[in-house]
């Protein structure tokens, strides 16, 4: 049976068909033990394309599981099989482990279950899975607004031999041929499924199904001569990209793969349709003072996609639901001709920030049009425009009916309404922040001064940015506390506050000083300060916050050696004679402003100081003036080795450097 029933038989001779939920399985078998099923060319658990399991008394509705129910005769097993309903889709090879005996029982493909409560396609009323999962006929809309005209369309989606074929445009896609285990594992996911198909129906990358044409078509076929989607798919899977597809048929088949993999999906229609080329929401015709039309932009007296149905967990439950994607090449999106899946809530409230490609969807339904000449001074001159004329009667075929359905409600406001206009300001601000990558709301950061030696007074700053639309007052908190490289919080040693209103677009900055005589006494010796900013929004009582440790730099140890230099693979290479005394002069300024007291340096290195830790004493040093040493030591063995070269005192510790050396042996004398 079909999706209506929780319970499905399959022929383990052949490849069968199955959807995420329920399974029965009827096995001649004296002892049932393991089950496996694979998926992909390199099944691994890791990408949930394996899975192993045993039978148990009942299956669960959450993961893979199986029960049995032995027959009659003793002989004869009966087994239900439940998949989990984050599986990913496709063709999987069911195997039997007895006690280390394999069989393999056969093979099913694996489907979105829009009956499955817990799968993502999950769609509530039968009725709209009767025509968004079931339906195999449909009717697509075309014309202009006022004079809209229905054309029948086979989809087909159950033809013989139809699922595999899509399955096929799944295994050609780039993704697949580049990583066919992150491919496979992404199946899961119908949002990825919806992106590679958009990408994939026409052939603007590898392995397209149809040829886009819309002026020229010798050599292929009228896109007006199409009737379904079968022909076109079964033409391609024999011979390659089909010739030719415009709108509407790009978004009938990508109708058609979409519910044979089991993803509920409807052809929509938008009449006025804008292409906005420079994503800013406005549709700009230029001409010049002779009436030529100069313009990039476009509006399309209809354009067709496709909405699918779905959750979006990575947008949350907020925007579930349909979701616009458009098969029909225009702009890359992530350097990829496709479009969406953007959900209609974002694109009805101007929520341009959520994925994907909402900003290109939104102008397609609510661009507003402006209309300017160049005059022949080079100046423009804006003489007319709308802000009603894109996103007109957008159609769909009824659900059980053949009539016409708008639902232009579903992705805007009624033109010319108050929360209309709104929304429009929202987008085109969501907009701005969509291609600064950044998203609505208050944004606080924290930036550090680019000189932060231990001993100096440096300042740090906490800066307030406001992407809302409307002026924030908020209080504004900067503190500085020492913090240990484990994390445990030490003394405050800085604090500053303020309350600030940012306008729409601005930002505020908070500054504080971070002295020496501040942090000095409290700072361990691993030289960490953590910096914390936190702001609240007094309208939404808000809090946001945003942290930073910083290591103060330490002072640089110079060392010197005296010794031969010679050039190695364009690098100065010092080199030390085997057994021969030698001098390293080491010295350090004291950044503080205080004196450093038991001060000394130490120099040890593998062949050169004879496994022994070479010692310095130098007493106290005054504030910024210069600490010096001469260590000696003697290499004894050849080769190339590392010096390294430490400070110690009372308020400076562990100050480590290193020079590296090479050893060699020393020139015999001629006789």
């Amino acid at each position: 049976k079909w999706p209506g029933s929780d319970l499905k038989k399959l022929d383990l001779c052949c490849s069968n068909l199955s959807l995420k939920g329920f399974t029965s399985l009827i096995l001649s078998l004296s002892n049932v033990h393991v089950y496996s099923c694979l998926s992909g060319p390199l099944p691994r658990k890791e990408s949930d394309t394996k899975v192993s399991f045993g039978l148990s008394d009942s299956t669960v509705d959450t993961d893979w599981s199986a029960s049995a129910i032995t027959g009659p005769s003793g002989n004869t097993v009966s087994v239900s099989i439940n998949s989990s309903p984050n599986s990913p889709i496709g063709l999987y090879s069911l195997t039997l482990d007895q006690e280390g005996q394999k069989t393999t029982l056969g093979q099913f493909v694996l489907l979105y279950n829009a009956w499955c409560q817990r799968d993502a396609v999950y769609m509530p009323s039968e009725s709209k899975r009767k025509e968004y999962i079931l339906g195999q006929h449909g009717v697509i809309y075309r014309g202009t607004y006022k004079r809209i005209s229905g054309t029948p369309w086979n989809f087909g989606q159950f033809e013989s031999g139809i699922l595999d074929i899509c399955l096929k445009i799944l295994d050609v896609n780039p993704k697949f041929v580049s990583d066919a285990d992150k491919d496979c594992s992404g199946r899961r996911n119908p949002i990825y499924v919806t992106r590679v198909l958009s990408a994939m129906v026409c052939l603007n990358d590898e392995g397209g199904v149809l040829v886009g044409e819309w002026y020229d078509f010798e050599g292929g076929v009228h896109p007006g001569t199409w009737t379904g989607s079968g022909k076109i798919l079964r033409q391609w899977a024999k011979s390659g990209p089909v010739r030719f597809g415009q709108c509407w048929v790009f978004a009938a088949v990508a109708c058609t793969v979409s519910r044979a993999l089991g993803i509920p999906c409807r052809v929509v229609t938008n009449f006025g349709s804008a292409h906005d080329t420079n994503a800013n929401l406005v549709i700009e015709n230029f001409y010049d003072e002779n009436g030529e039309d100069m313009s990039d932009d476009s509006i399309w007296n209809f354009h067709v996609w496709v909405d699918s149905w779905m959750t979006r967990p990575d947008l949350g439950e907020d925007f579930d639901g349909w979701q616009a994607s458009d098969p029909t090449p225009q702009e890359k999106s992530e350097g990829v001709y496709c479009c969406g899946p953007a959900p209609l809530k974002a694109i009805k409230e101007g929520e341009l920030t959520r994925k994907y490609d909402a900003p290109f969807i939104f102008a397609e339904v609510n661009a507003d049009v402006i209309d300017k000449v160049q005059l022949s001074n080079g100046r423009m001159v804006e003489f007319g425009g709308s802000t009603k004329s894109v996103g007109r009667f957008i159609s769909t075929k009824a659900v059980g009916r053949d009539e016409r359905h708008d639902i232009t409600h579903q992705y805007k406001y009624a033109e010319g309404s108050t929360e209309e206009r709104k929304v429009y300001e929202k987008a085109q601000h969501h907009n701005k922040l969509q291609k600064r990558g950044e998203e609505p709301g208050l944004y606080l950061k924290i930036k550090l001064a680019d000189s932060m030696i231990v001993g100096s007074d440096f300042v740090v700053n906490a800066i307030l940015k406001n992407n809302c639309m409307d002026t924030r007052t908020c209080s504004f908190l900067f503190f500085a506390r020492a913090v240990g490289y484990n994390g445990r919080k030490g003394e405050s040693c800085g604090f500053t506050s303020d309350k600030v209103e940012v306008p729409s677009g601005e930002e505020k900055r908070l500054s504080l000083k971070l002295e020496y005589s501040s942090y000095g006494p409290v700072i361990t010796s691993d030289r960490q300060i953590k910096l914390s900013a936190v702001t609240v929004d007094k309208q939404t009582i808000n809090f946001y916050k945003a942290e930073k440790v910083i290591v103060l730099d330490e002072p640089n140890v110079e060392v010197k050696v005296k010794m031969e230099a010679k050039i190695i693979n364009k690098q100065l290479t010092n080199r030390l004679l085997l057994n021969e005394p030698v001098t390293a002069e080491v010295t350090m300024l004291n950044p503080l402003p205080e004196p450093l007291k038991d001060c000394s340096f130490s120099a040890e290195g593998p062949g050169l100081t004879g496994g022994e830790i070479i010692m310095k004493k130098i007493g106290s040093i005054g504030p910024k003036e210069e600490a010096k040493a001469s260590l000696e030591f003697t290499p004894t063995v050849v080769g190339s080795s590392v010096l390294l070269v430490g400070f110690d005192s009372n308020k400076l510790k562990n100050i480590k450097t290193y020079i590296s050396v090479g050893v060699k042996e020393k020139a015999q004398p001629v006789a």
